[in-house]
């Protein structure tokens, strides 16, 4: 297969990096440009209202989730838009069901609220990971047992379960009925409608045409901050293009495996083990190995990733689809005839969600930034703690100010596209992070419309007492 794909360079695990992962960057292109020149005009028309609710979530993923339930929980009327036919994102329509830490090196469970009371509603079948009695342990033995298990870095266990994702989806949709969340599958937002400067609901797209939801406060999960952009929000774009953060690619699923007896070779049988990746990249140039998921059967593949492309450009969007299905149909065929446990594998999904994970991030009244990770201080504004990427860093304070943007209103923002640094950006976009800001979204977006305020106007001390209520947790707790 020649497809113009290169091999860049190996990222390899550091202390800011829990995956290391070869990173592939294109040159040649399967289709050529597209031909279009000029523009047409758009005829003016009128656009019937849908919905009118006091909080219009945009984006159903992880942060979505959170928002809109929270919202919801503290009384708000919420409607909630989403592209695709379910709800979870990437955590499940992308395949990312490895869920990343939620403790903090110590073993405290520090990203709860939403994030917990979704997990501990899941059927025991559907998660694997460590017990509790186990996170936080630097036990040897423990750390390398789940350490291939994505859940354990540095030497110590951490809660960083694995999850079905077909569980996640039905379990998140009725989570939000439950609270009162009207749901609206098969709806594209495309833009921001806006009343004096401010947003004040969208303009979205499905089979029954432009329609349009109405809002006091609209909270933008898209994960590529589509709304506040086009509403003519700042953002910043700047990430390292090498970096496995800058990358995408189309997660998949392999069925008919043995993953004990593949975690088994490669624990055991290091020389073995490096001698097939060699063979591996030698054969088809991208290469990827497997992950855990919640089934011993069923392995997970989250890359090849592929870097030098946006996710903002439908062509690049494209190239990563058509590349990522020819990388799951060579990865089925290579590990079949090479890899031990995988004998009698094949092809199961690939993800109907491209795996993206860095476009645009807001610009916001506050930012997480690199240089504050050393302090632990905790924010005058928190709203929530992230654990740090690595023992020698501690907790990561995550402000109100980096859900606000700096000047536009009627609008927060929540998950992956939220205001901070390229470096804080690497684990701030991981699912429980999302879920964490998603969640102090939804609250802040109840109190604004419950009291005709703008969300910058909301008071910490209220909406921090709202969080403790919904079960987050925050310094001191």
């Amino acid at each position: 297969m020649t497809d113009g794909v290169e091999r860049v360079r190996e990222i390899r695990q550091t202390e800011d990096r829990f995956l290391a992962s070869d990173i592939f960057e294109g040159s040649d292109r399967t289709i050529g440009p597209a031909n279009g020149v000029g523009e047409i005009e758009e005829e003016a028309r009128s656009i019937p209202i849908y919905h009118k609710a006091d909080v219009a979530v945009i984006g159903g993923g992880p942060a979505g989730c959170a928002a809109a339930y929270s919202a919801a929980k503290a009384g708000a009327d919420v409607v909630l838009l989403e592209r695709y036919n379910h709800l979870g994102g990437l955590s499940t329509g992308g395949l990312v069901i490895w869920i990343d830490r939620m403790t903090d090196w110590e073993g405290r469970h520090v990203i709860q609220g939403f994030a917990r009371d979704f997990i501990d509603r899941m059927p025991k079948e559907g998660v694997a990971g460590p017990p509790l009695a186990d996170w936080g342990s630097r036990d040897p033995g423990k750390a390398d047992y789940w350490r291939l298990r994505t859940s354990a870095f540095h030497g110590i266990v951490s809660w960083a379960p694995t999850l079905d994702p077909e569980r996640m989806k039905l379990l998140a949709q009725e989570m939000l009925l439950e609270a009162g969340v009207r749901l609206v599958f098969h709806a594209w937002a495309a833009k921001p409608s806006m009343r004096d400067g401010k947003v004040a609901g969208a303009i979205f797209e499905s089979k029954a045409g432009r329609q349009a939801v109405l809002a006091d406060v609209v909270i933008d999960t898209t994960g590529d901050g589509d709304i506040f952009a086009r509403a003519g929000g700042e953002f910043e774009d700047d990430i390292e293009q090498g970096d496995v953060h800058h990358s995408m690619n189309t997660s998949f699923l392999i069925g008919g495996v043995d993953m004990e007896r593949w975690l088994e070779f490669r624990a055991a049988s290091v020389d073995q083990f490096n001698q097939f990746t060699a063979l591996g990249r030698e054969q088809l140039r991208f290469f990827q190995t497997p992950y855990v998921t919640w089934r011993n059967e069923i392995a997970v593949f989250m890359g090849p990733r592929q870097s030098g492309l946006s996710a903002l450009d439908v062509d690049d969007m494209t190239e990563v689809e058509i590349r990522s299905h020819r990388f799951m149909a060579a990865h089925c065929d290579f590990f079949r005839r090479h890899a031990p446990g995988f004998e009698n594998a094949y092809m199961l999904q690939s993800a109907p969600q491209l795996g993206v994970r860095h476009t645009r991030r807001l610009a916001g009244v506050s930012k997480i930034e690199r240089r504050n990770w050393g302090t632990g201080a905790p924010a005058q504004d928190e709203i929530g703690i992230s654990p740090s990427v690595s023992p020698k860093y501690p907790v990561v304070s995550v402000p109100y100010g980096c859900l606000v943007p700096r000047h536009l209103d009627g609008l927060l923002a929540a998950g992956r596209h939220i205001s901070c640094d390229a470096n804080s950006h690497g684990f701030m976009r991981e699912i429980p992070q999302c879920w964490l800001t998603g969640h102090a979204a939804g609250a802040a977006a109840a109190i604004a419309a419950n009291r005709g305020i703008a969300p910058r106007q909301v008071d910490i001390s209220e909406l921090r007492g709202l969080l403790r209520k919904q079960g987050a947790f925050l310094s001191n707790d």
